[in-house]
Protein backbone atom coordinates (compact mmCIF):
# COMPACT_ATOMS: atom_id res chain seq x y z
CA UNK A 1 0.00 0.00 0.00
CA UNK A 2 1.48 3.36 -0.93
CA UNK A 3 0.32 6.47 0.12
CA UNK A 4 3.12 8.91 -0.97
CA UNK A 5 2.86 10.03 -4.14
CA UNK A 6 5.08 12.04 -6.93
CA UNK A 7 5.65 15.41 -5.18
CA UNK A 8 5.59 14.64 -2.02
CA UNK A 9 7.99 11.89 -2.63
CA UNK A 10 10.55 14.40 -3.90
CA UNK A 11 10.33 16.65 -1.19
CA UNK A 12 10.25 14.18 1.65
CA UNK A 13 13.51 12.88 -0.63
CA UNK A 14 15.28 16.51 -0.59
CA UNK A 15 14.58 17.59 2.87
CA UNK A 16 15.30 14.29 4.47
CA UNK A 17 19.35 14.32 2.82
CA UNK A 18 19.53 18.23 3.82
CA UNK A 19 17.97 17.01 7.23
CA UNK A 20 20.51 14.38 7.50
CA UNK A 21 23.33 16.49 6.74
CA UNK A 22 22.78 19.50 9.75
CA UNK A 23 24.24 17.55 12.02
CA UNK A 24 27.55 17.76 9.88
CA UNK A 25 27.34 20.98 9.00
CA UNK A 26 25.59 22.78 12.27
CA UNK A 27 29.44 22.96 13.89
CA UNK A 28 30.59 25.08 10.70
CA UNK A 29 28.00 27.19 10.15
CA UNK A 30 27.99 30.17 13.52
CA UNK A 31 23.72 30.08 13.48
CA UNK A 32 23.02 26.31 13.76
CA UNK A 33 26.56 25.71 15.79
CA UNK A 34 24.48 25.84 19.30
CA UNK A 35 21.95 22.94 18.38
CA UNK A 36 24.29 20.38 20.31
CA UNK A 37 22.27 16.96 20.53
CA UNK A 38 19.00 18.49 18.83
CA UNK A 39 21.55 18.01 15.75
CA UNK A 40 21.20 14.77 15.66
CA UNK A 41 17.58 14.27 16.83
CA UNK A 42 17.20 16.66 13.15
CA UNK A 43 19.00 14.16 11.31
CA UNK A 44 17.09 11.06 12.62
CA UNK A 45 14.11 12.89 11.05
CA UNK A 46 15.97 13.45 7.85
CA UNK A 47 16.37 9.02 7.83
CA UNK A 48 12.56 8.95 8.45
CA UNK A 49 11.82 11.34 5.90
CA UNK A 50 14.10 9.56 3.08
CA UNK A 51 12.78 6.28 4.33
CA UNK A 52 9.06 6.90 3.72
CA UNK A 53 9.94 8.76 0.10
CA UNK A 54 12.11 5.49 -0.52
CA UNK A 55 9.01 2.91 0.53
CA UNK A 56 6.34 5.67 -0.36
CA UNK A 57 4.72 4.71 2.59
CA UNK A 58 4.22 7.28 5.25
CA UNK A 59 2.60 6.14 8.98
CA UNK A 60 1.40 9.90 10.13
CA UNK A 61 -0.80 9.46 6.90
CA UNK A 62 -3.10 6.51 7.67
CA UNK A 63 -4.67 7.42 10.99
CA UNK A 64 -6.24 10.51 9.33
CA UNK A 65 -6.85 8.91 6.06
CA UNK A 66 -4.39 11.20 3.62
CA UNK A 67 -3.20 9.80 0.02
CA UNK A 68 -0.94 12.09 -2.02
CA UNK A 69 -0.75 9.49 -4.72
CA UNK A 70 -3.57 7.82 -6.88
CA UNK A 71 -5.80 5.20 -5.82
CA UNK A 72 -4.13 2.31 -7.14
Amino acid sequence: MTNVGGIDRVLRFVFGVVLILVPFVAPSIPALAGLGNWGWLIGAMGVVMLLTAIFRFCPAYVPFGVRTCGRE
